[in-house]
């Protein structure tokens, strides 16, 4: 990339074909949000849409919402508004639960379904919920089943022919490092195994095509790159073809075939609906059917186009304007291979991102030395950029982050 200034940075920022969709979050001018990769901001048309269900929906019709909103079944039409962000059919995704109960459900579906492959197989280093339900799991199922969890690099290796299910995610949580999805998904199915994807750092950011690609299931949150909003429900895909031959893990009363029939034995529904549990949190569901709009006309081709020259941008000035400070960039540099955040290592990363939130540029950092920076192409501008590394700059030659304050460990990092 050239060597841009501020000023070729606005002109940018006046030419994004996305520009005028920034006007539908709800930001501060006094600070520049890079966290969009961890929780997404508030839209305006989300703050409608609780503020409606509550003063309106449920303030004037209490119980009747469920006949009169049709408030049992928004899990499904958000399902719908999200199966186009993921490449799936509308009858493909389901909005349920959270992303570590909907991979239990999923990962313990596949394995229910019998079979003499009896080992899961997912990478060290990966988020921790997915490794630490996966690892609750086989010790649930032990010793009829087994987990392998292996470094990223030996993953596709460790896939044999006594492998059930590979359990891997689409996009780093800390490196932002980028599985090929269809490359990935071809190979496991090859070796005779099926594969559940978590797509929590991609979703929203970038094109997927879980169809394309004959995924099998897919799980992911919507709090990112949707901007559901902070414990937002997750969503879940199940392919197709394979919805009526895999049984539910946990047979809850909203996946049963005529959940009003309250029967005492369960039969589950036709579909991903069948994965669904427990009553729907209808003011979370609100607010994501709120931030969902923002996709509505979007071109995720054009999400990405610009996702991929801020994060280019970032680095780029990092390394210039950063130089001579021991900052190693953790992300891979090829835009091909990594997500819409960008990771530099720094042995002091915790202070220095403190240091950085408390003059306005908000990121986040993850143990042992990452500080993190997520661009989110819907609202960042090619400017927050250039400031946002002006600080880091100014941060670092002055010393600043040294300050007592700066090392105290917040709860949430």
């Amino acid at each position: 990339m050239m060597r841009l200034t501020l000023a070729d940075c606005e002109a940018l920022d006046r030419a994004d074909p996305l520009r005028e969709v920034r006007d539908e979050f709800i930001l501060s001018p006094e600070k520049i949000y890079l966290d969009g990769n961890s929780l997404g901001l508030l839209t305006h048309a989300a703050s409608r849409r609780v503020r409606e269900v509550v003063d309106d929906e449920w303030a004037n019709n209490a119980v009747e919402g469920w006949h009169v909103h049709d408030w049992m079944g928004l899990p499904d039409r958000l399902g719908t508004r999200i199966a186009r962000l993921v490449g799936a059919r509308t009858d493909e995704v389901t909005v349920a639960d959270s992303t570590s109960i909907n991979i239990f459900k999923l990962a313990a579906s596949c394995l229910r379904a019998g079979g003499p492959r009896r080992k899961i197989v997912t990478e060290l280093g990966n988020f921790p919920t997915d490794l630490y339900v996966l690892q609750g799991l086989t010790e649930l199922l032990s010793p009829a089943v087994e987990l392998c969890a292996v470094p990223r690099e030996h993953v596709l290796d460790a896939i044999d022919s006594d492998t059930a299910l590979a359990v891997l995610t689409h996009v780093h949580y800390k490196s932002a490092e980028m599985f090929d999805l269809a490359a990935v998904t071809r190979h496991i199915h090859d070796k005779g195994a099926r594969v559940l994807w978590d797509l929590c750092h991609s979703v929203g950011a970038l094109p997927i095509a879980l169809d394309d690609a004959e995924a099998d299931f897919a799980v992911g949150c919507t709090y990112k790159y949707l901007n559901g909003g902070p414990g937002a429900p997750a969503f879940l895909y199940v392919r197709r073809d394979l919805q009526d031959r895999y049984q539910p893990a946990i047979s809850g009363w909203l996946g049963h075939a005529d959940p009003f029939e309250f029967g005492d034995d369960y039969r589950p529904a036709a579909g991903v609906r069948r994965h669904r549990c427990g009553t729907p949190g209808i003011l979370s569901h609100a607010a994501l059917d709120g931030s969902l709009a923002v996709f509505d006309d979007i071109d995720l081709q054009a999400v990405r186009r610009k996702s991929i020259q801020l994060t280019e941008l970032f680095i780029d000035l990092v390394e210039r304007e950063c130089a001579g400070h021991p900052l190693t960039l953790a992300t891979p540099r090829f835009a091909e291979q990594r997500g819409s955040h960008v990771s530099f290592r720094h042995e002091n990363g915790y202070e220095i991102m403190q240091a950085l939130i408390a003059r306005g540029v908000i990121g986040d950092f993850r143990a042992p030395d990452i500080m993190r920076f997520g661009f989110t192409p819907l609202y960042t501008r090619y400017s927050d950029v250039w400031q946002a590394v002006a600080t880091l700059r100014e941060i670092l030659q002055s010393g600043c982050w040294q300050q007592a304050d700066y090392r105290i460990r917040r709860a949430v990092t």
